[in-house]
C-alpha cells in the first residue's frame, strides 16, 4: 500500500525507503487501517446500492481511530475505557460492513480480505484492552471495599 501523505506531527511516522515503519501502537494501526479502507474504496466502482454500504464502512472504519485518539486524550480512566469501548464497537461494525461487501456484492478480493483481517486484529487488541481496564476497575473497587 502506497501512502503519500502522513500526519507526521500527530503520528510520528518514519518513512524509510518507501517502507512504512511504525511503532506497535494501536493508534498507528487504526490510522493505517483507515487508510487501507480509503484506498480500497477509492479504487472500486460502486453502484447506488453498494454505495450505501461503502459509506457506512467509511464512517465506521474512520471512527475506530478517532475514538482511540480521543481515548489517548481523555481526562480519566473511565473516559479512556469508554472511548476504547466505542472504538471496539466501531471496529466490529467495520467487520460487518466488510463482510456485507464481500458476500452481498461478491467482492472477492485479496485486499478486502487483508482489510478484514486487520479489522479483526484491531478488534482483538481493543477487546483485550477493555477487558484489562475492567479488571483494573474491579481490583480498585475491591481495594476500596476492603479498607
Amino acid at each position: 500500500m502506497q501512502i503519500r501523505c502522513m500526519c507526521l506531527l500527530l503520528f510520528k511516522v518514519k518513512v524509510i525507503s518507501e517502507n512504512l515503519k511504525v511503532e506497535k501502537d494501536i493508534k498507528y494501526r487504526c490510522y493505517l487501517f483507515s487508510l487501507m479502507v480509503i484506498n480500497f474504496l477509492k479504487a472500486g466502482k460502486w453502484d447506488s446500492l453498494s454505495l450505501v454500504i461503502v459509506k457506512q464502512l467509511m464512517r465506521s472504519a474512520s471512527s475506530v481511530g478517532a475514538n482511540v485518539i480521543e481515548a489517548k486524550n481523555s481526562s480519566s480512566r473511565i473516559e479512556f475505557k469508554r472511548y476504547y469501548e466505542i472504538a471496539l464497537k466501531s471496529s466490529k461494525e467495520s467487520k460487518y460492513w466488510i463482510c456485507l461487501l464481500r458476500d452481498g456484492f461478491e467482492k472477492v478480493d485479496v485486499e478486502l480480505n487483508n482489510i478484514l483481517k486487520e479489522a479483526d486484529e484491531i478488534s482483538r487488541i481493543l477487546a483485550a484492552s477493555v477487558i484489562k481496564l475492567k479488571k483494573i476497575k474491579q481490583q480498585i473497587q475491591k481495594t476500596i471495599i476492603v479498607k
